[in-house]
């Protein structure tokens, strides 16, 4: 049986988290684990009014797509669904969304977790902080600790 094709988004708007998880298991009688990962906007202790994030058309979904692919095949999982947002988004609003259906637990948080890792280190989007006061921050670098927990799936 081949794997199942993974839901995946670029887009501006929010999505709504029930609404996903609904989209991927009703139905569904095979499901025994479903994991969800929702990352939010932060407002790094009062400091950041937004966080503007900028990706590549068409490569940042093929590559969410190839990652995605890949934690359905590893992970034997039987569904998976990965959002994620651009544009200027405010602390609280949500920024990623994954969620990884499977028949049993540990291979939905593996499934859920693999993807994440790679979303940070592999799919090409770039965050700017805006301050508080008005003014734009440089463009966020790479943080070595996301390498590192990618480099544990290899």
């Amino acid at each position: 049986m081949s794997a199942p094709t993974p839901t995946i988004r670029v887009q501006a708007e929010d999505f709504d988290l029930p609404s996903e998880l609904l989209a991927l298991t009703k139905g569904r009688h095979d499901i025994g684990a479903v994991v969800t990962f929702s990352g939010l906007c932060r407002d790094e202790q009062g400091a950041l009014s937004a966080l503007e994030l900028e990706h590549y058309p068409g490569m940042a979904e093929a590559e969410m797509t190839r990652i995605a692919s890949l934690a359905l095949e590893r992970f034997s999982l039987l569904g998976l669904t990965a959002v994620h947002r651009y544009g200027k988004i405010m602390p609280g609003e949500n920024i990623v969304l994954v969620i990884a259906a499977a028949p049993h637990r540990q291979a939905a948080f593996d499934g859920a977790n693999f993807v994440m890792d790679f979303l940070k280190t592999s799919a090409p989007f770039w965050k700017k902080e805006h301050a508080v006061d008005g003014s734009a921050r440089d463009w966020v670098s790479a943080k070595d600790a996301d390498d590192q927990a990618q480099e544990k799936w290899r």
